[in-house]
């Protein structure tokens, strides 16, 4: 089968050829139809620091896909040939203190696929069927290709209740675009983009921010503050993982407010806990993948009832073997979310 691989540790990948896998009792077969491009791709890509520590090539990327079900092994019940489905990417052991408890999504033992073991980043991907989701005919094959990011916007923004609250969401790319409109549409009083880039932006707003406001022009604290009677937002969603963001975000956010963090940064941010946390009483939550599975089915029924348009987000579609444009296209800030087509 066509793969895009990581044939070795050095920068780069190809478009290769590899065996079509195998399925054991409790898997199923999916040929898949859409992939989409995820940051950790760009990161595997480049062979930086992190993914020379945690990634051993060959390998093949991906874990963002839907597609369509060509086997199921022996013991898989109500999946059949021929579902249209997405899965999670997060294989976890389903027997730990984790796993048993509801927490399956802080499992120990997590592989993930295109990280850990081979991804969906080829025209067949092995799946364990506990990890299935089906897809309404009223989600498009584009959508239903990013459930994956879709589940940890959904995940942070949905942590607690946003309703008639202030959100403020640090960082726009895909998944901060994405807490936006799910913010909107959960029923946030006013929702506040902060984000340096003018087109993602530009996009924000699209998604429905009230305030698209540039970090680059400092103030960010004080405008917020203007913007919400002097008190900060109820909830802060820090999406971008850069030092100064996770900073902002902590003194953006009111007293007793919601600090939920997904962005992952490259190194030790240093926070005044004190000032910052402490004496303001903050609820501070790290978002770890999507809630197994929840997520799946908050974000699906969102989606299958038409209550939220990602359309906006998705803003480059290729064809699989042009994977490297969308690539390019992402490092350049161009793009937000790159989806490849198999068929």
């Amino acid at each position: 089968m066509k793969a895009i691989l990581k044939p070795g540790p050095a920068p780069g990948l190809i478009l290769g050829e590899a065996p079509t896998p195998g399925i054991r009792s409790g898997d199923v077969l999916i040929r898949v139809r859409r992939a989409g491009i995820c940051g950790t791709d760009l990161h595997i890509h480049q062979w930086d620091h992190w993914s020379q520590n945690r990634v051993n090539p060959p390998l093949i990327l991906g874990h963002e896909f839907m597609g369509e079900v060509v086997e199921t092994g022996r013991l898989v019940e109500n999946i059949e040939v021929g579902d249209r489905v997405s899965a999670e990417g997060h294989l976890v052991c389903g027997h730990c203190e984790f796993c048993g408890t509801g927490q399956a999504h802080v499992c120990r033992d997590t592989r993930i696929i295109g990280i850990d073991r081979d991804g969906a980043f080829a025209e067949y991907v092995s799946i364990p069927a506990a990890n299935i989701i089906h897809i309404p005919e009223s989600i498009s094959d584009d959508h239903a290709a990013v459930f994956d990011p879709l589940g940890n916007a959904f995940h942070t923004v949905l942590h607690t209740d946003v309703a008639g609250r202030v959100v403020a969401v640090v960082g726009c790319g895909p998944i901060g675009l994405f807490a936006i409109g799910i913010a909107r549409v959960a029923g946030a009083a006013r929702v506040i983009a902060v984000e340096p880039h003018e087109g993602r932006r530009e996009l924000a707003a699209r998604m429905g921010a009230h305030d698209c406001l540039d970090p680059t022009e400092g103030g960010v604290e004080t405008q917020v503050a203007e913007l919400t009677r002097g008190y900060g937002a109820h909830v802060v969603c820090e999406m971008s993982g850069h030092a100064a963001g996770v900073r902002s975000a902590f003194r953006m956010c009111r007293n007793g407010g919601h600090v939920r963090l997904l962005g992952l940064p490259k190194h030790t941010v240093e926070v005044n806990l004190a000032r910052d946390v402490i004496f303001k009483g903050l609820h501070v939550y790290g978002v770890a993948g999507r809630l197994m599975y929840r997520t799946w089915i908050e974000m699906r029924d969102f989606l299958a009832a038409g209550r939220l348009d990602i359309d906006p987000v998705i803003t480059h579609r290729l064809p699989f073997d042009r994977f490297e444009e969308g690539i390019a296209a992402m490092n350049s800030g161009e793009a937000a979310k790159v989806v490849l087509a198999l068929d």
